[in-house]
């Protein structure tokens, strides 16, 4: 067992935190977009809110052995790996700047919606594209990094790779954050 090795089982254990913590944002996703009542919803939310506290953890992770690794068999100028930083840059920024201010929004939008049925600002958030399109472009911009690091490709093969894994992520993004919606208006009765 080489150090080389170690460090690249860390790097693995990095990238299936993010993964798993990304794994767990979905789920929260979904529930949320069905949620009916604030009683449904805030443990959706609670729960996404915990697990975005994973996300520095597997970055720095990433980083710290990725660098190490680059140093001791690549070089800084390999292609796939100047990309992956650049992806990774992107996630750093992404989620909290954009999914965690629209996570902020829908709490507030909870907040504010009080007890009951969602009305249509806290339902409108638990659709929000900065949610839905941080969580789905991050992830492909995910799989498309590890793409990058198992084929080890040109730069622009690798930087296609990527546009193609965020553009994808987009795509279901809005699909997903648009399907599913239920009836909000309440049933009427009529009279027999």
């Amino acid at each position: 067992m080489d150090t080389y090795h170690v460090v690249l089982y860390v790097h693995l254990i990095a990238l299936f935190i993010g993964i798993g913590a990304g794994s767990v944002l979905l789920v929260c996703l979904f529930h949320l977009r069905a949620a009916q009542t604030l009683a449904d919803a805030v443990p959706w939310g609670a729960l996404a809110g915990n697990t975005e506290k994973a996300f520095p953890i597997a970055v720095l992770g990433l980083f710290a052995t990725g660098a190490y690794m680059t140093s001791d068999v690549w070089t800084w100028s390999t292609g796939w790996i100047d990309v992956s930083i650049a992806g990774l840059a992107i996630l750093a920024v992404q989620g909290p700047l954009v999914g965690g201010r629209a996570g902020h929004k829908l709490k507030e939008a909870l907040h504010a919606n009080g007890p009951g049925a969602l009305g249509p600002e806290a339902r409108r958030m638990t659709r929000h594209m900065g949610l839905w399109g941080t969580e789905f472009a991050n992830l492909g911009l995910v799989f498309a990094i590890v793409w990058d690091m198992t084929q080890k490709p040109s730069t622009a093969i690798s930087i296609v790779a990527c546009v193609v894994g965020y553009g994808v992520g987009i795509a279901l993004a809005y699909a997903f954050s648009q399907g599913g919606a239920r009836a909000t208006a309440p049933a009427v009765e009529t009279a027999s």
